[in-house]
This record gives structure tokens, sequence and C-alpha cells, in this order.
């Protein structure tokens, strides 16, 4: 958009200011109901009026191409700490997803071992006593890990996905589902941390 003004309003723009500015080499103080004098501007102007205008128009349009660039060097100070702003964010959430990733790879070893240890038949009932203490802390271990964003990847009876479950027996030419999960998977903020190994076969 061009905003350097008409000569018609110019004109008039012009002609108020030399109205209120007395143009002489030495310009008496006015007052503030009277407005701003030429020399309170750091402005020397001519006897002639046309030159006056002539030059009042020039620091015009240069107040005017002045501002226009410091408002476009604001704005791209105000872009660029906005780009740093998000920036920092997400680095600050991946170095926090980072270390809550390497903490859970440290606990997979624990909650392979939970699984196995789970799916043992109780024989006696002290043993079934056993089994329900284990069951109540890995319970509340995946409640903990739950709340970090870490969840088990489901698997058996399932449609298989390469993109989670890893088969390591089975197949077929058509759809494949989960026939059996040897080794649980888990993700942690919808990223695959782990996948199951699994054996699959043919949906029928």
């Amino acid at each position: 958009m061009n905003d350097t003004p008409t000569p018609d309003e110019a004109e008039a723009v012009t002609a108020e200011i030399v109205d209120d500015v007395v143009l002489t080499d030495e310009l008496a103080p006015m007052s503030h109901d009277q407005g701003l004098t030429a020399a309170e501007l750091g402005l020397e102007l001519p006897d002639d009026p046309d030159a006056a205008q002539a030059l009042l128009l020039r620091e015009l349009a240069e107040a005017r191409a002045e501002a226009s660039e410091y408002l476009e060097t604001l704005q791209r100070v105000a872009a660029d700490f906005e780009n740093y702003r998000k920036r920092v964010e997400r680095d600050q959430v991946e170095n926090v997803l980072r270390a809550s990733q390497r903490l859970v790879e440290k606990l997979l070893p624990t909650l392979d071992a939970f699984d196995a240890a789970l799916a043992y038949e109780p024989q006696t009932p002290p043993e079934e006593k056993l089994l329900d203490g284990m069951r109540g802390t890995h319970s509340q271990l995946m409640d903990a890990l739950g709340k970090e964003g870490v969840a088990a990847i489901a698997a058996a009876g399932e449609p298989f996905d390469p993109a989670v479950h890893e088969a390591v027996a089975g197949g077929g030419d058509g759809d494949l589902h989960v026939a059996q999960e040897l080794r649980r998977g888990y993700t942690l903020q919808g990223r695959v941390l782990r996948p199951s190994l699994v054996i699959v076969e043919e949906a029928s």
C-alpha cells in the first residue's frame, strides 16, 4: 500500500502546518494549545511558502518511511522471537521424552520378568497368595508408567501390524493376525518403544 500523500492531500496538510508556523529565523515559543513550532521540531523553514511546503512534504515523507522501516524491523524481531520460543518448547518436550524413554527402557527387563512370573499357574495356596501380591505390584507399576505415557501394545487376536508387531514365526498369503504373543511390546507417548514379538497366522 502506498502511504505517499496525493498532491491535494499534501497541499491541505501543508497549508494547515504552514498556517501554524511562524516563518522567521527566530521563532517565538508557542503554547501547547497552539501546537509545536518549526524550531521545536528542529526545522528551519524558508520564507517562501512554496519552498516551506516542499520542505515539510519531504520531512513528512521521510518520517513515514522511517516509521515504516521501524515497524517492519519490529515485526521481524517479533516473528523471530516467536519461532525461538516454539523451538525451545519443542526441545524441552523432546528432552523430557528422551529421559523418560531411557528410564522405561531400563525397566523393560523387569516388566518381562513380571509377565513371565504372572503366567505361572499356582499349585498351592501360598503360591496363589504370592502371585496375588505380584499382580498388585505389577498393577501399581503399570499405573505409574501409564501416567508417563507408557502403554502396552495389544497383540494376541489383533490384526498383524508390522508397525507395532515383529513376527518371528508363522505367516501366510492372506490377511494375518497375531496368534500368540511371545514378548510384550510398549509405546511411549504414542511412539513405539519396543515392538511385540509375535507368532502370526492367516485370519480365518
